[in-house]
């Protein structure tokens, strides 16, 4: 039975098509079969040309539970359903169908108090920082209000997806002939937090350290079970 991954939340404008598709984009770089699947009525489905993954057009409520049920008969695939913003009924339908529920969030109060309300709506969601600050200042700001506002949510926090602009790429019609590197290493540690969450095996020489921030933004890693020992 495939695994499905819901990327929801009531917030519009945080990010969700854009991380669906940049994460179903880095399991396909661990060789994950996946399908990004759209519901957001307000996008335009996408060419599976020259992506890793097969993008799926369920913004009609027929075509999604099709989609659906193709995922519960197969083995080692994976489903990521792009929620879209403000349907909250359309969020608890998803949150039902999901194994792992993402609720991203940008750096603004606005964002985390609606994130917030996500997060005691569904209390399986895990919340992940969105198009997050990378400048040094900005960072250490962000993180600040992170710690301040969702403190007690701390076991359910994942590390950010620091903004980056070619991200838009992933949402052309038509993908380019080839990716930044940058642009795939992002997507591969989005795709390492959620096959960790889902427990997803990894082969010891694909493993790759997960960057951790600190509350003041310095970043850290994960050790190796080798690194600790030492």
């Amino acid at each position: 039975m495939a695994q499905i991954i819901c990327i929801i939340g009531n917030k519009g404008g945080t990010g969700k098509t854009t991380l669906s598709h940049l994460l179903a984009h880095g399991l396909g770089l661990f060789g994950k079969y996946t399908v990004a699947v759209l519901t957001d009525i307000e996008r335009q489905p996408l060419s599976k040309a020259g992506r890793n993954y097969l993008p799926f057009d369920a913004r009609q409520s027929d075509n999604l539970e099709r989609v659906v049920q193709k995922l519960r008969a197969v083995e080692q695939w994976y489903g990521v359903i792009d929620g879209g913003g403000n349907r909250p009924q359309m969020d608890t339908t998803l949150a039902g169908l999901a194994d792992l529920v993402l609720l991203p969030f940008r750096d603004s109060h606005e964002d985390v108090r609606t994130l917030i309300q996500d997060l005691e709506r569904f209390p399986q969601a895990y919340a992940l920082p969105s198009q997050w600050p990378s400048n040094a200042w900005q960072l250490q700001a962000a993180m600040r209000t992170v710690e301040n506002m969702l403190g007690r949510y701390r076991d359910r926090l994942l590390e950010p997806v620091y903004v980056q602009s070619a991200t838009k790429l992933l949402l052309q019609h038509q993908l380019p002939a080839q990716l930044p590197a940058a642009l795939n290493n992002t997507a591969r540690m989005l795709a390492l937090q959620v096959m960790e969450l889902l427990a997803i095996p990894l082969p010891e020489d694909r493993w790759i350290p997960v960057p951790k921030q600190s509350a003041d933004g310095a970043q850290r890693c994960k050790l190796t079970d080798q690194e600790q020992a030492a």
